[in-house]
């Protein structure tokens, strides 16, 4: 069949594989349910790759972005909403205290490391190996699934600049710098989530940022995925990593395209005064600031403890479904994003996550799940995510299908 959308999808990682012949097609999206083009209705694990921790089409958030609409999408022209967003935003961000938004996580990453560069006066990023920061060309490199990502050769991998660590390799850190002396910042997530939810280990963020600043670097904190996900705030603060600039998106605006980069004063004043170029027509714009606002009236009263606790009692669920029907599975990650693995241990490193990773069950698993309306990402790095819309009902719901499945995989 020929389409006019390349690949018959704008992202190419959003595309599911066809199952009995058929192509998944969604038709909309409520709480913590997906519908399909039969109307067939299915427990989404993927909510928008991670964009929204209060479940889809939360009537707040939709009713905030209507009225936002009405009211017209585009002045172009400076609007009271934008204050507002960034005032919630940053009340949340501790001492990363000035915002400026715009449309996507890539587009926040790029301009963090463009202020990094002009209040450095230095030119290189590094960023974990295997580490997904957008898709901008900068910092593509060593993206996980890269033959970059191993890091096996002598040289650390590097192109224009931007270069590459590796994540939980406190030796790496230390080599980096005596090699480099022109590191701007280190972009870093709280955890590898695109590499299969690799958590940093204990005291690890907290030794990178240390080196940095001891080098005169700073330290981006990518956040676009972890940030208001596991709590009212960003991931890495709860860590003890604080960070001069911070990237967050996905969940500040459930499931509508927004994006931020958050800072010290004194560095965001470079945009401020001009030396650094800040544009986008969308950027700020009303729609996307009304999501915020509304977002943030329901984060800011979210039970992120029980949400957590939901989420530990899948993972749980999961391992112990698998365990009866004497196959070993493991998790890793936090309980409202993880990932699943065909192994007896969850991966400390991204060596060990290619050494687990095991494709073609993580893919028979999508299928058999599929097949029972409980959709998952079919690939082996893949991410589950648990929203409040995830209620205990729907968790107990989500386990007895993992058991059938568990059941069925193993006969």
């Amino acid at each position: 069949m020929t389409t006019h959308l390349v690949g018959g999808i704008s992202s190419a990682g959003r595309a599911l594989p066809r199952l009995g012949g058929k192509q998944f097609v969604a038709r909309r999206s409520e709480g913590a349910y997906v519908w399909d083009d039969a109307q067939r209705r299915y427990i989404d694990t993927a909510l928008g790759f991670g964009a929204t921790v209060v479940g889809h089409a939360h009537p707040v958030v939709v009713e905030a972005v209507s009225a936002a609409l009405r009211n017209g999408p585009m002045p172009a022209f400076a609007h009271d909403g934008e204050e507002e967003a960034a005032a919630l935003l940053t009340s949340a961000t501790r001492h990363l205290s000035r915002a400026i938004f715009t449309n996507t996580g890539s587009e926040a990453v790029h301009l963090a490391c463009r202020l990094a560069r002009a209040a450095t006066g230095r030119s290189h990023i590094a960023k974990m190996a295997a580490g997904y920061d957008g898709w901008y060309d900068d910092v593509t490199l060593g993206q996980a699934g890269s033959s970059e990502a191993d890091m096996l050769a002598n040289a650390r991998p590097t192109r224009d600049r931007t270069t590459l660590l590796r994540f939980n390799d406190l030796e790496d850190v230390d080599q980096l710098f005596a090699e480099n002396n022109d590191i701007a910042a280190v972009i870093l997530e709280p955890m590898l989530a695109n590499a299969g939810c690799i958590p940093a280990a204990p005291g690890y963020l907290a030794h990178v940022e240390a080196t940095a600043r001891r080098h005169g670097a700073l330290v981006i904190l990518d956040e676009v995925l972890m940030g208001f996900r596991t709590s009212f705030g960003l991931a890495a603060n709860g860590m003890g990593v604080q960070g001069d600039l911070a990237t967050a998106g996905k969940a500040i605006g459930s499931g509508i395209a927004v994006a931020a980069v958050v800072g010290r004063p004194e560095i965001m004043a470079l945009a401020e005064e001009g030396v650094v170029t800040r544009a986008g027509t969308y950027s700020g714009n009303p729609v996307a600031t009304a999501a915020v606002a509304a977002t943030f009236q329901l984060l800011k009263d979210l039970d992120y403890g029980a949400l957590l606790a939901r989420g530990e009692r899948l993972r749980e669920g999961i391992r112990s479904a698998f365990a009866k029907h004497g196959l070993t599975v493991t998790t890793s990650g936090e309980g409202s994003v993880f990932t699943i693995w065909f192994a007896e241990t969850p991966p400390s490193n991204y060596a060990e996550a290619l050494g687990r990773a095991n494709g073609a069950m993580t893919l028979k698993l999508h299928e058999t799940l599929r097949r029972r309306e409980l959709l998952i990402m079919p690939f082996a790095f893949g991410r589950l995510y648990v929203s409040d819309a995830h209620t205990d009902a729907i968790v107990n719901d989500m386990i007895g299908i993992f058991e059938d499945a568990a059941r069925e995989m193993t006969m």
